[in-house]
């Protein structure tokens, strides 16, 4: 049962798309404060475990540390930090009661959850406007389920999206883009995707083309002749330049952030200074998507959003203010402490002080930014979705944004953001999987080997082990680190290998994903989901179930050679070796250790099921369905979900085969 508690008077963020009742009397759990803001408290048991909060750091269990909804953009993932790149207000609380709870509130919110106090959980945030939806069920997986459901079906991307993509900040040129093309192809190493990062515009100028591309449609369509789809970056800012079309539209149609007194608020970002276009007003969101008919037209099918908590390097105002105080600071001895003039320059970027200086015009109300500032990622992709419906109501496009609110799941995935090549970030990779899918998020994936520092051959190795898995699976790293692609590395038939394990999976993964969206369901699960009376499962975090029949435990530490692992139930091992062929054995349940060279991808199957596996191939389109054998239990059978990858049947009863072992 779900019931809404409306307190105040909320700002719709239409996360939320089915009716609700409205609830009657007190809370069933927990109680409510509003006399300054709002406070949720709640008494947990000893035994609780809080799943949720989507893109959120450290576990899987969310008990023991303080959590904040405040979309921020900080590429330091450090335990620390309780904010990342996105609002995933949900959260659930499961043991000898299961419940959930939705904070529908697009502003900043924080989650103790056994912080302060180790039994308390508080949810507290600065305005007693927002809608709580209670979620009561009979177990953790009933409530996600119920959840999805009210909150709509999750996005589904084009098949080619689950192939591997490469991705750097830097490359620019045509020529950058055929080199990598090249690099992968005459290694035999399976590339669908190279992804375009912000150096393709001219100036850094959203829906425009750098000087290099002189036929940009004919280089798309020749990528596409190599099985090859090109992503190019959209970023929230748009450059203030006279004569740029979609800064002269913005501002004569009035579809950009105001400030109190009406003009359009400035800030820098890549392009140097720009406006943000209000992706909350209706028509400057029509206006803003309708813009990627610029690159549609041009042969594109897919994007991802980047920027857009909104990221701000300065605004014009936070600029002036660090220009006084430095005159202060040159001028006035002793008035202006160096530590001062530090934290000024450094509070620049992000500045909440900027959150309150733009407005958004909703349906005629202006509402100051930092009243709604988790929505605008989602606003943003929200913006592309819906032009896409315009531009081809039949045919998928691929989008991920980086920052999100719970709500954007319908129409994008998200990467998890500006990550390190850092070991601990593999782990965190593994463990946000689960909750994104909880909140919705269903294409979810890390940038693989890390975006930030420079990877090692053995890192980036164990983080593509993981990436086989994810529904996102790309490498991107960032300008100025070590070169990342695959085939910069020795022994370049080790990534071919792990890399075609990927593709042999296919068949599998994206049958699961089809019904994991289709269902509501999710596609990753912790182990308590799936096995709720064994404690030993409940505890596990560096393992995941994925889809109905298989569980995975990468490897994630540097210089192991394997690992241990615990099994819930009796499984068969099924290890890729590097040599093509596939190795099974059958073990009990328990604790065992098991080896994982570099070069070996190592997945579970459980007791009675099987999986479909195909031939590697190079790219999607490749991938030769009838080369299928299936691998697990004698007996077992498996329902195969398999479309044209492209166009929006999803319901066809034709897209499912019944497959025997």
């Amino acid at each position: 049962m779900i019931y809404k508690y409306v307190y105040g008077n909320p700002f719709d963020t239409e996360a939320v798309t089915s009716e609700v009742p409205l609830a009657e009397g007190a809370l069933p759990f927990g109680s409510v404060d509003t006399e300054d803001g709002f406070c949720f408290t709640f008494i947990m048991e000893e035994n609780d475990i809080v799943y949720g909060l989507g893109e959120s750091n450290r576990g899987i269990n969310k008990r023991g540390y303080c959590y904040v909804s405040d979309c921020s953009d900080d590429p330091n993932h450090t335990e620390d930090k309780r904010s990342l790149y996105a609002a995933h207000n949900f959260i659930l609380i499961s043991g000898n009661r299961n419940f959930g709870l939705f904070f529908d509130y697009p502003s900043v919110i924080t989650f103790d959850i056994g912080y302060t106090r180790m039994d308390t959980l508080q949810v507290t945030c600065g305005s007693a406007d927002l809608n709580l939806y209670v979620i009561e069920g009979g177990s953790a997986p009933d409530i996600v389920k119920q959840f999805r459901r009210i909150i709509g079906r999750s996005y589904i991307p084009p098949k080619f999206a689950f192939g591997f993509g490469q991705s750097r900040w830097g490359y620019k040129t045509e020529k950058d883009f055929l080199d990598v093309a090249e690099g992968y192809r005459c290694r035999h190493i399976p590339l669908d995707m190279i992804y375009m990062d912000i150096d393709y515009m001219d100036s850094y100028k959203d829906f425009t083309l750098n000087e290099d591309f002189n036929d940009f449609p004919e280089f798309v369509r020749k990528m596409k002749e190599n099985h090859i789809q090109m992503i190019p970056i959209i970023d929230a800012g748009v450059k203030i330049e006279k004569g740029y079309d979609v800064y002269e539209e913005g501002v004569k149609n009035r579809y950009f952030c105001q400030r109190e007194d009406g003009s359009d608020f400035v800030a820098a970002v890549w392009p140097g200074d720009t406006h943000f276009p209000d992706m909350l007003n209706e028509d400057a969101r029509k206006w803003f998507g309708d813009k990627y008919r610029f690159l549609t037209d041009q042969g594109i099918e897919g994007f991802w959003n980047d920027m857009n908590e909104p990221a701000i390097f300065y605004s014009s105002e936070g600029l002036e203010e660090a220009k006084e105080l430095a005159r202060r600071f040159a001028e006035e001895e002793n008035t202006v402490h160096v530590w001062e003039m530090g934290g000024k320059l450094q509070s620049l970027a992000n500045s909440h002080e900027d959150y309150r200086r733009f407005y958004h015009n909703v349906n005629g109300e202006r509402i100051r930014h930092d009243r709604v500032h988790n929505l605008f990622g989602y606003y943003m992709t929200r913006a592309a979705g819906e032009a896409f419906e315009r531009i081809d109501p039949n045919r998928r496009f691929l989008m991920f944004s980086r920052s999100s609110y719970i709500g954007m799941h319908r129409y994008g995935g998200i990467w998890t953001g500006d990550n390190k090549s850092w070991w601990s970030h593999l782990l965190l990779n593994l463990k946000m999987m689960p909750s994104l899918n909880m909140c919705g998020f269903l294409y979810t994936g890390a940038d693989l080997g890390g975006f930030g520092a420079d990877t090692t051959r053995d890192l980036l190795l164990r983080f593509l082990a993981l990436g086989v898995f994810t529904p996102l699976m790309r490498n991107h790293s960032a300008l100025g680190t070590r070169q990342q692609e695959c085939y910069q590395f020795e022994n370049t038939e080790d990534f071919r290998h792990v890399i075609g394990v990927r593709y042999r999976l296919i068949p599998y993964l994206y049958s699961e994903y089809m019904k994991a969206a289709l269902n509501d369901d999710m596609y990753f699960r912790p182990l308590a989901f799936v096995y709720p009376d064994d404690r030993t499962a409940r505890r596990i975090e560096d393992q995941l179930m994925l889809g109905n029949e298989i569980m995975i435990a990468p490897v994630y530490e540097q210089n192991a050679d394997g690992r241990f692992v615990y099994l819930p139930e009796e499984m068969k091992l099924i290890k890729f070796l590097p040599d093509g062929t596939i190795f099974e054995e059958i073990l009990a349940k328990g604790i065992h250790r098991i080896d994982v060279a570099l070069n070996e991808i190592v997945l579970f199957i459980r007791s009675g099921k099987c999986i479909p596996v195909a031939d590697a191939a190079e790219c999607v389109d490749s991938i030769d369905y009838g080369t299928i054998r299936m691998y697990g239990y004698e007996g077992a059978e498996y329902t195969l979900y398999n479309d044209d990858g492209i166009h929006k049947d999803y319901d066809n009863k034709e897209n499912y085969t019944v497959l025997r072992k």
